[in-house]
């Protein structure tokens, strides 16, 4: 009995004790676990923090343009050319010159863009070329776009003799919008599943039947994000246009991509820096830049729209 007792006592204190242990563990395990949550909603009201200063950032700029710019928009204003030493008259030739270099800009940008992403995720072998060209694309992206605006200059305009012209412009817009277009595109691609690749290619198609047809449907979406990218960054720049494609004044509109045009970035800058009567035409700076955000925002619309479409036919 004594023995028997002993071994009792013996299993007893070995089940407190393994109590206690697993206590401990769970009590540690609440405690990590409740740091953990702490933690994640630290960074999240962060996020949200930040996604609201940004928020209103944009509303107050897009309300500053308004109240100050909303007198000079009238039908004569989108219509006419600009007259009296640009003190007055219209900004026609301006929207249909930033609408013209936009518009070119994606053009050209796009199909770049987009066969070099196909390169880089489907076909280029990882490795030190590739590390290269990706450092390459992602230093370009950081390049200020006065040197854009240089390089097209020295290019474009004097050595392939294009003239300042749209197509210069273009050009060089184009160029300075490659990285965001390579970089959406590519991440797009990345999030196409695999097993998309595999099912195709086990059915017997060809890897480029298998890209054309499976992956580059599956990704549009994401590629439409970086043409929209791409759109508001060209259409918003004065540097690169103010060297290559764009004017002072010139009241005709353009009838080939071989004309200079007035744009609406670098007319606002003419207004603001270099106009006769700077104080006079402060209500048309305003004007001017309500109807470039307003370009930005409706080009970026039907972009956006285009693009929750295909996003639901996907589905």
């Amino acid at each position: 009995m004594a023995v028997i007792s002993g071994k009792n006592l013996k299993s007893g204190a070995a089940g407190k004790q393994s109590d206690i242990t697993t206590f401990a563990d769970s009590a540690q395990s609440v405690s990590g676990s409740h740091r953990r949550k702490i933690f994640q909603a630290l960074t999240f009201s962060i996020f949200r923090v930040a996604a609201v200063i940004n928020g209103l950032a944009l509303f107050i700029i897009v309300y500053f343009m308004v109240t100050r710019g909303w007198r000079a928009i009238t039908w004569t204003f989108l219509t006419q050319p600009p007259m009296d030493s640009m003190t007055k008259g219209g900004i026609l030739p301006c929207i249909v010159g930033t609408f013209c270099l936009s518009i070119g800009a994606i053009i050209v940008a796009m199909p770049i863009g987009i066969a070099s992403a196909v390169y880089l995720n489907e076909y280029a072998r990882p490795g030190r070329t590739l590390r290269l060209i990706r450092l390459g694309i992602n230093n370009l992206a950081g390049v200020p776009s006065v040197v854009f605006g240089l390089f097209g200059l020295a290019f474009f305009v004097v050595i392939l003799k294009m003239g300042v012209s749209i197509i210069a412009g273009a050009l060089t817009l184009g160029a300075m919008s490659l990285p965001v277009i390579i970089g959406a595109t590519e991440e797009a691609l990345k999030a196409v599943p695999d097993t998309y690749r595999e099912a195709s290619l086990g059915l017997g198609a060809t890897k480029w039947q298998t890209i054309w047809r499976v992956v580059l449907p599956s990704a549009l979406p994401g590629i439409l994000t970086g043409a929209i990218l791409g759109i508001s960054r060209a259409a918003g720049e004065t540097a690169p246009i103010m060297f290559t494609g764009a004017v002072f004044f010139t009241p005709i509109l353009p009838t080939s991509i071989f004309d200079e045009v007035m744009a609406l970035p670098y007319h606002i800058y003419v207004l603001a820096t270099a106009g006769t009567e700077i104080e006079a035409t402060r209500h048309l700076q305003y004007g001017t830049s309500l109807v470039l955000i307003a370009l930005v925002l409706g080009m970026n619309l039907i972009a956006i729209i285009y693009r929750s479409r295909l996003r639901r036919r996907m589905q």
